[in-house]
């Protein structure tokens, strides 16, 4: 056989098997989009897992712990923010860039990812890829039947989204890093700590993960409202979720053009931050180890902070342990509910407060629909988020009396550490980094449930259930 017959043939078989690798990939994503996630997020811990394990990762050349290169890896990839080791001086330069690439696939979410390889794959999103987009970006899809009308974001748009998702994590982290840069610089950091720094401190906050590069934390930028002010605005951004930054993109400010989403997370995002901000000074104004001790305008800065950062964010200049059992069940209240929907913040999410907010209202008027802006919301809406609210529930019971077993460690600490691990906030009293191994695996799983998402779970379990082609008789039990 001649060289010009061979070369075509070779050709032909590279492109039969990336068509066989893309119908493979096809048919494992179409199958169950939910059970993939969980099995990609699960590929990717055992990765970065082995990666943290090695001793190049570790400041002293040592191989870590396996309990700590595992912990990290669920912490990062799940965007959370806990530790139970140093970050700041544990990790070596290399280690710190797996974390900081471990974050950034962790914040864009495991399932847009997989659509973003799918797309490289096959050079252009197929409606499957698009189905698979879709589904992180509105959990409704997830599930087998009709979906409700009037989504977020439309399989027509997920081209778009996937862009927007790329370029808004790539932006406004760059501006973040550019706005820190001077200030770092201002004190004193030399210049190539001070570019790295800015870059790093930029995605932990976008990502709402809460790291930190050096030892004394923010501890040095405790009054600097300059640099915690902007923190704060990029953690805000990132909480409020890629299908509302989509839309803020195509429509602006203008409110009324606003998809029903957008206004639900906006509006209930800004509530739950004044808020928070206000029963957080009320409870600790006379606290001389929080705010006792500062003047109106610190208080009232320090106040919305915390409020902020209690949402997802993960950073704090206030000790947790300093504060008042008061303010550790609010802030508890504050990170079981979190940020937006498939955004970089865990919690069960703005919206599901958001709905059942207004399906209790519209209970109490007597009214039979459930309605917001003009728009109808429908009844499996309600379902999806009561579900989500009491899976959520049972996980941090169930991790709560379990950690309670093992350590003996006061209720307030351990329910604040486990709802911080569950909402993947990152915020500790300090119970988290003494932990015993088998109280730290009991937190990473928490982690991994909590960003994994109680809908997902509920879907991948759901997957193989089959439509029920009959109603049994009416019957109305007593309630309330």
């Amino acid at each position: 056989m001649s060289r010009r017959t061979r070369i075509p043939a070779q050709r032909h078989g590279i492109r039969e098997t990336l068509a066989d690798a893309r119908d493979a990939f096809a048919r494992v994503t179409s199958h169950s989009p939910s059970r993939f996630a969980i099995g990609v997020f699960v590929g990717l811990i055992t990765i970065f897992t082995v990666l943290l394990s090695l001793p190049f990762a570790a400041a002293d050349g040592v191989t870590t712990r396996f309990v700590d290169a595992l912990f990290t890896a669920v912490s990062v990839i799940c965007v959370t923010g806990l530790s139970t080791v140093d970050m700041a001086t544990h990790w070596s330069p290399a280690g710190h860039t797996v974390i900081f690439l471990g974050v950034q696939i962790g914040a864009v979410g495991v399932l847009t990812v997989a659509s973003i390889l799918g797309m490289l794959v096959s050079r252009k999103l197929g409606l499957r890829a698009r189905l698979l987009a879709a589904s992180d970006t509105n959990s409704m899809r997830a599930h087998h039947g009709p979906v409700a009308e009037g989504q977020a974001i439309r399989l027509g748009e997920i081209g778009s989204l996937l862009a927007t998702v790329a370029v808004s994590l790539v932006v406004i982290e760059a501006v973040v890093a550019v706005l820190l840069f001077p200030r770092m610089l201002m004190d004193g950091i030399p210049l190539w700590d001070a570019i790295w720094n800015s870059i790093y401190y930029a995605a932990m906050a976008f990502t709402n993960t809460g790291f930190t590069p050096n030892a004394d934390g923010l501890g040095t930028f405790a009054t600097d409202y300059w640099f915690l002010g902007i923190l704060m605005v990029a953690v805000f951004f990132g909480s409020l979720g890629f299908p509302v930054i989509f839309a803020l993109r195509k429509r602006g400010l203008r409110f009324r053009s606003w998809p029903l989403h957008t206004k639900l997370t906006v509006i209930t995002t800004l509530v739950l931050l004044v808020l928070g901000a206000i029963v957080l000074v009320s409870l600790e104004y006379l606290n001389p180890l929080t705010f006792g001790s500062m003047n109106a305008a610190d208080t009232a800065f320090q106040s919305v902070f915390l409020s902020m950062m209690t949402r997802s964010g993960g950073f704090t200049t206030v000790p947790i342990s300093d504060l008042n059992n008061s303010s550790l069940l609010i802030m508890d209240m504050l990170m079981f509910i979190g940020g937006g929907s498939a955004s970089t913040a865990g919690g069960i999410k703005v919206t599901t407060l958001a709905v059942l907010f207004l399906a209790a209202f519209a209970e109490a008027k007597g009214r039979r629909d459930l309605e917001a802006f003009g728009r109808r919301i429908p009844g499996e809406v309600v379902r999806v988020a009561l579900s989500v609210v009491f899976w959520a529930a049972s996980i941090v019971a169930a991790a709560s009396v379990i950690l309670l077993h093992i350590t003996k460690a006061p209720l307030d600490h351990v329910l604040f550490d486990v709802i911080s691990a569950f909402g993947t906030v990152g915020l500790s009293t300090g119970l988290t980094e003494t932990l015993p191994d088998e109280g730290k695996y009991v937190i990473a799983a928490t982690m991994f449930l909590g960003r994994v998402g109680t809908v997902t779970l509920a879907t991948a379990v759901a997957a193989t259930q089959n439509s029920q082609l009959f109603r049994r008789p009416e019957e109305r039990p007593l309630v309330g």
